[in-house]
């Protein structure tokens, strides 16, 4: 269950964004710039929309607008590339940097607008664990790796609809806001997926 394995399967919505990314003039690595910036303004939203603030619901939806935005500018700059013939290995380190950035800043705000650190810590482990076997699987010779329960694509579609649920229903359940509850899940089906993925890339080097 992973959303990015639909990647091959999107690649006509694709082209209306290549086509205006083109028209602006952005590059790859332009576009996942703005894609970064993105997740920033994600996490600062949800840093502040975690106080009882009046406009608590507004900043939470404009932040998961903003998740949203981050994700899918992930999937149109490697379009964007294929379509100028510019991929490159550079560009590919680029995009994975600013993706794992991108994955702290969204977590990072998400915990610190309800004050559970805790939960934050073991939400971005969780999170950077799985990125990280994902792609250790093509450092030691096999294909880059997004099996798994929960990938990349999934946590930034949980991160949006979360964001957006909070807006209409920002009440706690069982002691734990719904951002509370998504950095547990972020936490420990993180380490599951990490899991996962070392195995499946173990069993195949043997």
């Amino acid at each position: 269950m992973t959303l990015d394995q639909l990647r091959p399967k999107i690649t006509r919505l694709l082209d209306p964004w290549v086509r205006a990314a083109q028209a602006l003039g952005l590059s790859p690595d332009g576009v996942s710039v703005v894609a970064f910036a993105l997740a920033l303004a994600a996490g600062g939203l949800y840093w502040y929309a975690g106080p009882a603030v009046a406009d608590a619901s507004l900043a939470y939806a404009v932040g998961a607008v903003c998740v949203a935005m981050n994700g899918w500018l992930d999937v149109v700059d490697g379009a964007l590339a294929r379509e100028q013939d510019v991929a490159s290995d550079g560009g590919d380190l680029l995009d994975h940097v600013l993706d794992r950035y991108a994955d702290v800043a969204i977590i990072a705000g998400l915990a610190a607008g309800i004050d559970r650190y805790d939960l934050g810590l073991a939400a971005v482990t969780g999170v950077l664990l799985t990125s990280y076997l994902g792609t250790q699987a093509q450092a030691v010779g096999l294909d880059r790796v997004y099996a798994g329960v929960l990938g990349r694509a999934d946590r930034l579609a949980l991160a949006g609809v979360v964001g957006l649920a909070v807006a209409v229903y920002p009440t706690q359940l069982y002691g734990l806001t719904l951002v509370g509850w998504l950095l547990v899940v972020f936490a420990v089906v993180g380490h599951v997926t990490a899991v996962q993925r070392f195995w499946g890339a173990w069993s195949r080097l043997e």
